[in-house]
């Protein structure tokens, strides 16, 4: 289950404008970690926006970014996460249908966490996004010791 070092659910930010990967992703993070509070957003504006204007919205403990999307694309959505001083530390992870070596070389020259292809079995997803639970985790471990 995914749950922060307080024992409160985690927050996640999930961008992604295809309504049946949103759909997927949700109800697989719904299956394998009830608790997970998700936030799902369509397009890249619409995540910037909350993430940089909507002071009243909860941080999330980490961003699902698909690189597709509307408005403005899943890169430069992580190039304004990663360039900004108080949100640089926010776990960013793609999760996207591009096995393209070109956008994951460019995923990580723009400090992305994790690059993550989406498998299309579905059980094969659900142990993707049980592996999430193993990666908020060690990442929570290492971000205590520091």
């Amino acid at each position: 289950m995914l749950t922060s070092p307080s024992t409160s659910p985690v927050n996640i930010l999930l961008v992604e404008d295809n309504p049946d990967h949103a759909e997927l992703v949700m109800r697989g993070l719904e299956e394998v970690h009830p608790q997970a509070q998700i936030t799902h957003l369509t397009d890249g504006e619409a995540a910037l926006n909350f993430l940089f204007k909507d002071a009243n919205q909860t941080r999330p403990d980490f961003v699902l970014l698909d690189l597709r999307l509307p408005k403005i694309d899943g890169l430069e959505v992580l190039r304004q996460i990663k360039a900004d001083p108080h949100m640089r530390a926010l776990p960013v992870i793609v999760l996207t249908t591009s096995s393209a070596v070109s956008d994951i070389e460019k995923a990580y020259c723009n400090y992305v966490n994790s690059y993550l292809v989406k498998p299309t079995e579905y059980s094969q997803f659900l142990d993707l996004l049980a592996d999430l639970g193993l990666y908020w985790a060690e990442w929570n471990a290492h971000v205590k010791a520091i």
